[in-house]
């Protein structure tokens, strides 16, 4: 038997207002993003905004439907926008807010499962990392400096062949 030893860093913010300039506007447009969220089921309204290389911010929310599994998380909302209409150009960084709203949401929310493997799909296609700010509605900020720090053992094209 071999002992396989994984490890990741994060980096926990305060608040946005210790995020960089850029990220700042980057969670700004997330958040706006998350108001405009259709999500009267789950009553949990989560946006995301991504810049890619050529400065173009694309964002995302979530959008649900009667038939629970037909809806589409805000990452992948934003995710494939992009690579639909921009292609050819990388996604850099990636902002996320989410909470409910029946109370204030102070824990950081990550991508789901669904969504990190969205994710891990266009890191592994553009090769190289997509930095993710997460939080709640509000309070500290989670940073991971790629996928793969919230995704160690992804599943990937590597296994197809």
């Amino acid at each position: 038997m071999k002992e396989i030893k994984l490890e990741s860093t994060l980096y926990v913010y305060d608040s946005v207002d210790e995020l960089p300039e850029d990220v700042q506007a980057l969670m700004t447009r997330a958040h706006e993003a998350r108001l405009k969220a259709y999500a009267p089921y789950s009553n949990f309204l989560v946006g995301a905004a991504l810049i890619l290389d050529n400065g173009e911010i694309i964002s995302g929310n979530n959008q649900e439907n009667a038939s629970y599994p037909s809806g589409l998380c805000a990452e992948r909302t934003a995710i494939y926008y992009a690579g639909s209409k921009y292609p050819d150009n990388k996604i850099m960084k990636m902002a996320l807010t989410a909470g409910s709203t029946q109370s204030q949401t102070l824990t950081p929310i990550p991508p789901c499962g669904a969504c990190r493997q969205a994710i891990a799909e266009y890191e592994v296609k553009q090769e190289s990392p997509i930095e993710i700010y997460f939080m709640g509605t509000t309070g500290k900020v989670v940073k991971s400096s790629s996928l793969s720090d919230l995704l160690p053992l992804i599943f990937d094209r590597s296994f197809l062949t």
